[in-house]
This record gives structure tokens, C-alpha cells and sequence, in this order.
């Protein structure tokens, strides 16, 4: 796990572990609401939920500091790591 997000990369690398996780990730969705769909129980802990919320919020932070769109990158990054590149247009391209 993270422990900070201080650049783009790590922004970048933070949804690469999200994806890696199995979670279908969006900037403004709150941890603690992901679940297993296959258990039906939540997918993360309260702490973990925590963490993951917090260096969600920095990601905003390091994204507006460098005058870049979250939503733009993580959805890239999804993109790329899922393989929907290859359907569905990258941000960067648009």
C-alpha cells in the first residue's frame, strides 16, 4: 500500500493499485462503499477504507497543484490497465 501522494506518478500508480485490487475506482466514491460482488461484504475494512480515502483527497490536491484534471488521469490509467483502451477513447487523446 501507498503511503503518500505527493506527483502525477504517484496519482498514476495509486489507481494502478486500485485496478490491481480489483476495484472499479472513481475519485468521488467513498471506500467505504465498495463491495465484493461476490460476497456481498464490503471490500475493505474501515481502516483500509480510511487510508484509501485519504490519499484519494491528495490525489485531488496533487492533481489541482499541477493543473491536472483527477478525473482525466485516473480514468487513463483505468483505461490502460483494464484494456479498454482499445474501445474506448483516452482522455489524453480526446
Amino acid at each position: 500500500m501507498m503511503n503518500d501522494i505527493l506527483t502525477i506518478t504517484d496519482v498514476e500508480d495509486f489507481m494502478r493499485q486500485l485496478v490491481c485490487e480489483g476495484t472499479n475506482a472513481h475519485p468521488d466514491e467513498d471506500f467505504n462503499n465498495y463491495i465484493n460482488i461476490e460476497t456481498e461484504l464490503s471490500a475493505y475494512t474501515e481502516e483500509e477504507a480510511a487510508i484509501r480515502n485519504n490519499l484519494m483527497s491528495k490525489c485531488f490536491d496533487v492533481c489541482e497543484a499541477a493543473g491536472k484534471d483527477v478525473y482525466s488521469v485516473m480514468q487513463e490509467i483505468y483505461l490502460i490497465e483494464t484494456g479498454l483502451d482499445k474501445y474506448i477513447p483516452l482522455p489524453s487523446q480526446v
